[in-house]
């Protein structure tokens, strides 16, 4: 090695981020096992690397002894002395051993352990970046796909999308553009993993980031998110600004805002409401599109009774269950929804307006967060 190998480590140290003294240290101490290894030497050598010049020497570090008894590790008070008449028993003495082919040996190692450091630092750094970027939405293009995955390719580095993390209307073929969330970032031997999915609810909440202003200024908020994906979501936003509407704000001029997330996500249905801080109206707020009569919170219970028209049952209801399962998950709390008639058959009414009783219903529409 030579001085022109000291400014190709400081061209790369400076293009890759890496510490150059990091890179010398990485080399001398490869350089040390090659040389124990290669020429049946005792560990106690030392390499040394000119920081300027690029030059490598090989020391074998000796005590000094009296008698000596191991050549390798030992060295007479005698000849010590011969070198430098300072020297006493005790003492370390370090004796140049530069093998003469040393230097092949030298430069061969040097550019593994660059190329190591290198490889390694990049797969760190490319770590940093998209741990940063987790919860964030990536492009990517797919590459290929096998019995688990589909392969994702981000530019700089491949990702993962599950099978388990795609939507059911989702139909994904080689070189198709995907939009997923960044669920989570591992670090591995062979550089981050980074595993995709488009059913996350952040996946939703960024999206809506992306296309309502409000939200990105953090004037809108999205307080809760509960989504069947591929199906239909509900989100609860709020305003800070009491002149803003957030649902208003969601939806857009004509529905455009809300569209374009539809259209992300193939369809699937999304049900816009206004959070609460009253839990009954919150309640009412997420059956929507049902309208609901009445409800009545049971703080002990965590149970939500609402009352819907006759007509809107099954509305509130849904298909399978699916509008109340939904308005459970974004409130939080267990909803029992009962018609009129329902409520009149059972006499909830009367029981409505007793201030202490509470009275124990059939659990056939009784649906948990």
């Amino acid at each position: 090695m030579n001085a022109e190998f000291i400014e190709a480590l400081n061209q790369l140290a400076k293009e890759k981020g890496i510490d150059k003294e990091i890179l010398l240290e990485a080399i001398e101490a490869a350089l040390i096992s090659g040389y124990k290894r290669n020429f049946n030497s005792a560990p106690n050598a030392r390499v040394d690397i000119h920081r300027e010049l690029g030059t490598v020497r090989v020391f074998a570090r000796k005590e000094v002894v009296e008698s000596p008894t191991d050549s390798r590790l030992e060295i007479s008070l005698e000849a010590a002395r011969d070198m430098n008449p300072n020297y006493q028993v005790g003492d370390v003495v370090e004796i140049e051993v530069t093998p003469r082919d040393f230097g092949r040996i030298a430069a061969q190692t040097a550019k593994q352990v660059v190329t190591q450091r290198i490889r390694e630092a990049e797969r760190t750094a490319l770590y940093g970046k998209f741990a940063d970027k987790e919860e964030e939405i990536v492009n990517g293009i797919i590459q290929r796909q096998d019995a688990r995955n589909f392969y994702v390719n981000l530019g700089e580095t491949e990702a993962v999308l599950p099978h388990t993390e795609v939507m059911p209307t989702d139909q994904f073929k080689q070189g198709d553009r995907v939009r997923a969330f960044i669920a989570r970032v591992e670090r591995t031997t062979k550089g981050p993993q980074i595993v995709l999915s488009r059913i996350h609810p952040g996946l939703l909440k960024r999206l809506f980031e992306l296309e309502v202003p409000e939200i990105f200024e953090g004037i809108v908020e999205i307080r809760a998110i509960s989504r069947e994906a591929g199906y239909r979501s509900k989100i609860a936003v709020h305003s800070r600004n009491p002149e803003v509407d957030p649902v208003g704000a969601c939806v857009g001029s004509r529905g455009s805002r809300v569209q374009a997330v539809v259209n992300e996500l193939h369809g699937e249905k999304i049900d816009i409401v206004k959070w609460s801080e009253d839990p009954a109206e919150f309640v009412a707020n997420s059956l929507a599109p049902a309208k609901v009569l009445d409800v009545q919170i049971i703080e002990e219970e965590k149970v939500a009774r609402t009352i819907v028209p006759d007509y809107q049952l099954s509305l509130a209801i849904g298909k399978e269950g699916q509008n109340a399962r939904l308005a459970a998950k974004l409130t939080g709390w267990k909803i029992d929804i009962k018609s009129e008639q329902q409520a009149s058959d059972i006499g909830l009414f009367s029981e409505l307006d007793e201030e202490e009783s509470v009275v124990t219903l059939s659990d056939d529409w009784l649906t948990e967060p």
